[in-house]
């Protein structure tokens, strides 16, 4: 019984990754069934035994990566003892699980840019419950002095739509970068750099003179 449980939850896993990369790739509308079953190697009698159907595959993978990057950042406030620095670890959390799961930052871009089509409802409690950790930062920095009052859903948006876009426009940065050299395009910019340069960008702005 412990050994078909296992066979199953690695089943789970592989159709979930194979799902995530077509996607991320090619939309909701545009990966088929036939698609998913070809990547990952099982029917789709199995996939849509685990999953139901196409959107019930699809509100898994989002509530999968959600859920994922969530818990990382309430782990890493545990250890902070100030707002400034949960505020630091919110960014430095969100920029290393946006590098290391680089399909996330594609399918949000991808679902925001059809106003969530495909999960309204999941999308914005899933978006509503990063959203309200770093409103807590920020109200928790206003009642220590540190902060000045601030607009949260815009230096949310500021945050996460940055680290997003860099993540998601990483290859098209390095091709203009080889065209023009005289351009910038932080294409070998270091993920906790930036994630540095937003916080301490950020920080600055909040500080209270």
């Amino acid at each position: 019984m412990a050994k078909q449980k296992r066979d199953a939850e690695a089943t789970k896993a592989k159709i979930l990754a194979s799902a995530i990369t077509l996607f991320s790739k090619n939309g909701f509308d545009a990966t088929t069934g036939d698609d998913i079953a070809k990547e990952s190697g099982f029917n789709k009698a199995l996939i849509y035994y685990y999953f139901k159907n196409k959107a019930g595959l699809y509100g898994s993978v989002m509530s999968t990566l959600f859920d994922s990057i969530y818990k990382e950042v309430i782990d890493s406030k545990k250890c902070c003892d100030s707002a400034t620095a949960e505020l630091r670890a919110f960014i430095e959390t969100y920029a290393g699980y946006a590098q290391k799961q680089p399909y996330f930052p594609a399918l949000l871009l991808r679902e925001l840019s059809d106003s969530g089509t495909h999960l309204p409802e999941m999308m914005f409690e899933s978006m509503r419950r990063l959203f309200v950790l770093l409103s807590d930062i920020l109200r928790k920095g206003e009642e220590e002095g540190v902060f000045k009052k601030s607009i949260p859903m815009v230096l949310h948006f500021m945050i996460v739509g940055t680290l997003n876009l860099l993540v998601t426009t990483q290859q098209l940065r390095a091709k203009a970068a080889k065209e023009d050299t005289q351009i910038d395009t932080c294409s070998d910019c270091p993920m906790d750099e930036i994630a540095e340069y937003i916080f301490t960008t950020i920080k600055t702005a909040l500080e209270v003179k």
